[in-house]
């Protein structure tokens, strides 16, 4: 349904170190950059993910929201969570199995340096 996203961002360097570990860590990578903005996504492939500069701040949605990355691994999850601690994400759950959410449910979630709040998972039974 969804075709792209984006976040506005206060400090792309920041947003971009952050993001370029944490996504790279599931398999995607920079699909293209400008002085005020990057897209993510599959290599080769168009953006599923544009983070944009904002002068003056950002302010990002409440409780309630947010975006999950579709992880490969539970191993790839763990890399995620990992990425997001050392660039500046602050942990919002570690990875782990959610029974809550389904039986294979796997995920991590984090909290990015600019407050947008972001998951990776994988739901599917263990290989």
């Amino acid at each position: 349904m969804l075709h792209h996203l984006s976040f506005g961002v206060s400090n792309l360097e920041r947003a971009a170190a952050f993001y370029d570990a944490t996504l790279s860590a599931l398999g995607y990578a920079r699909v293209w950059s400008d002085a005020t903005a990057i897209g993510y996504g599959v290599a080769g492939g168009g953006d599923k993910l544009a983070i944009k500069l904002r002068k003056g701040g950002v302010v990002p949605p409440g409780p309630g929201f947010h975006v999950a990355f579709a992880a490969a691994s539970r191993e790839a999850v763990a890399r995620f969570h990992a990425a997001a601690l050392r660039n500046g994400g602050t942990d919002n759950g570690a990875p782990g199995l959610r029974p809550e959410y389904g039986e294979n449910y796997y995920a991590a979630f984090v909290i990015d340096p600019d407050g947008y709040r972001i998951e990776a998972v994988l739901n599917e039974p263990p290989v």
